[in-house]
């Protein structure tokens, strides 16, 4: 597992709209205009070769896009697990509530003002319990990053 960073668990919020958006494209590839392809066949019934144009579902486009975005989605929803894993194994309350409050349900757009007053604390209160739990070294006792 990579270091836990403030970006990391900023891009929280975006990744778990970017999985949303996958599943929908991933679901529904398929009816989608962009799958039809067209080729060029020659047609030798007159005894010489004769251009014809075919148009149908493009299968190898399909899968090719279908797997690219299924790898994305994977690695999206690994990296959200990792986030997730972080934030539940915060030890002392305070500090893992406002984490959880201001990272993981509130990905549509939560301000530390808001955590702040559920938690009942100020609004630098809580930025700065954000910063002293993020710069703790990672090789001291105490570690909350690996």
């Amino acid at each position: 597992m990579e270091q836990m960073t403030r970006e990391r668990l900023a891009a929280y919020r975006s990744n778990k709209a970017e999985i949303l958006e996958l599943d929908y494209v991933l679901n529904n590839r398929w009816k989608s205009d962009t799958m039809i392809g067209n080729d060029v066949v020659f047609d030798y019934s007159k005894g010489y070769p004769m251009p014809q144009s075919v148009v149908g579902f493009d299968q190898d486009k399909y899968e090719r896009l279908q797997e690219r975005d299924l790898n994305r989605k994977e690695r999206l929803e690994k990296e959200c697990e990792e986030i997730e894993q972080f934030v539940d194994a915060i030890q002392d309350s305070i500090t893992h509530r406002i984490f959880r409050k201001y990272y993981i349900d509130g990905w549509r757009s939560v301000k530390l003002e808001d955590v702040a007053k559920k938690v009942h604390m100020s609004r630098s209160g809580v930025g700065k319990k954000i910063d002293r739990f993020l710069k703790v070294s990672p090789h001291s006792p105490d570690s909350h990053v690996q």
